[in-house]
């Protein structure tokens, strides 16, 4: 499934279900959704017709539709959970690389060098995969267990503290008036009780 940027031809081509989605919220007075699908095509890009489903919703603040080619033909699945179940995984897997994107940086991607941006997405995927296992192992049952990455780096992670080195050990000093000291050792702790390796669910 692909989603597809609004038109005008879009826009006319659902226009009896978007009539439709403005009824049933003027009636109810909350958010109403209409499912509706046609066969488009672009006037020049595209080789062939294509199945478009659409989301035609009407919230208090206006209308919003939404539209995706699917590959999936009506036999396969209708237009309803195409939108809904189907689609949720998509939508998920769009969520997490936001995430990396705007948390860790993974769209800095900006050198002449291919091998130096390749480097650079290693390093923010790894940073990625340790904040996930952070997550599940270490922030369970905690304020933090459904946050954001750039959440965790920010309130557990970005931090001062004053690093002193010997022989046999290395000393971190945080400040005593580290506001998230309870959730610190709290997470410290969970990962101590934690197996040494504890693969993803």
């Amino acid at each position: 499934m692909l989603g597809l940027a609004k038109n005008e031809r879009l826009k006319t081509m659902s226009a009896v279900a978007s009539s439709e989605a403005l009824l049933e919220h003027l009636r109810a007075g909350s958010a109403a959704r209409v499912f509706a699908e046609f066969s488009y095509r672009t006037r020049d890009s595209w080789s062939r017709e294509r199945r478009v489903v659409v989301k035609t919703e009407h919230l208090s603040g206006g209308p919003n539709p939404r539209s995706v080619v699917a590959s999936l033909s009506a036999e396969q699945a209708d237009a309803q959970p195409l939108r809904g179940p189907l689609l949720r995984p998509r939508r998920q897997a769009e969520n997490r690389i936001k995430e990396q994107q705007l948390g860790l940086f993974a769209d800095r991607l900006s050198t002449h060098h291919l091998y130096a941006n390749q480097l650079r997405l290693c390093f923010s995927t790894f940073a990625y995969v340790l904040l996930c296992a952070l997550r599940r192992l270490g922030l369970q049952d905690t304020e933090l267990h459904t946050a954001q990455c750039a959440t965790i780096r920010t309130r557990l992670l970005k931090l001062g503290a004053q690093v002193r080195v010997s022989v046999r050990r290395v000393w971190i000093a945080f400040s005593e008036s580290f506001p998230a000291q309870a959730l610190f050792t709290e997470v410290l702790r969970n990962r101590r009780a934690a197996p040494a390796y504890a693969g993803a669910p």
